[in-house]
């Protein structure tokens, strides 16, 4: 990524975590980058209608045209408009948090959460990454989906620490639980991230790009409806990948 690039995500970033209007010589500071660079960023930031300064030396803050160009981009993606309703459903009917991916290589980043109303529940930020490739059900989804060169590669190189006792301790069992996972359609992690929690995922495609669909919970609520969960997350995915553009 260009440092430019970087340095004007950085901005966005400190002032989300910041929550105050900042001064250049503080962000420069805080950023850890030239006063003359961070100039060059705020100016151009500013010149574009994304920072406003409120008084003379009286710091920068952003405008909302951040906020509305993310939403109006939010508005017309196609995959996340129709997964909203689904997937909301989806956590309706089954009380439990549900969760939407979408995998880039060897990663993949959370673009939906919708949380269960129960007090104990599953929590991931949107935006966040996957925990783990071999230890969670989103991870395994997607090696699953993995063709058998790319697969062999990653298992060759893979280091599986354990995150619990009951996380996968070998490749070949690795193997044997994303040959099963094919098979079905739908992964499981069974308290191999975060002991008492179980979690399923099941993949889809649109545009070509891979997308997991996750549930979440404490065990003793997933493991007893986890058959009747799966197939419901097998029917959204195939809700969600049957509506293709008409245009391909």
């Amino acid at each position: 990524m260009s440092k430019i690039v970087e340095r004007t995500l950085d901005c966005f970033e400190l002032f989300a975590d910041q929550q105050r209007p900042l001064s250049l010589s503080e962000i420069s500071k805080l950023l850890g980058i030239p006063p003359s660079s961070c100039h060059d960023v705020l100016s151009a930031l500013r010149q574009r209608g994304y920072l406003y300064e409120l008084t003379p030396r009286g710091g920068y803050y952003p405008t909302l045209r951040l906020h509305d160009i993310a939403k109006t981009i939010a508005e017309h993606d196609p995959v996340l408009l129709r997964a909203e309703v689904i997937l909301k459903s989806l956590r309706d009917a089954l009380d439990e948090s549900v969760l939407l991916a979408k995998a880039n290589g060897l990663q993949a980043t959370y673009l939906l959460s919708f949380e269960s109303a129960q007090p104990l529940r599953m929590s991931i930020r949107v935006g966040s990454n996957i925990r783990s490739l071999y230890a969670t059900s989103a991870g395994k989804a997607l090696l699953g989906c993995l063709d058998e060169r790319a697969l062999r590669a990653y298992l060759k190189t893979a280091v599986l620490k354990r995150n619990t006792p009951f996380t996968v301790a070998s490749r070949t069992a690795l193997r044997e639980q994303l040959d099963a996972g094919r098979k079905r359609g739908y992964y499981v992690n069974r308290e191999e991230s975060i002991e008492g929690v179980t979690t399923l995922s099941a993949p889809f495609r649109w545009r070509d790009a891979l997308f997991l669909v996750t549930v979440a919970g404490p065990t003793t609520r997933i493991e007893p409806q986890i058959a009747s969960a799966a197939q419901q997350v097998l029917e959204v995915c195939r809700q969600l990948e049957m509506h293709q553009d008409p245009s391909r």
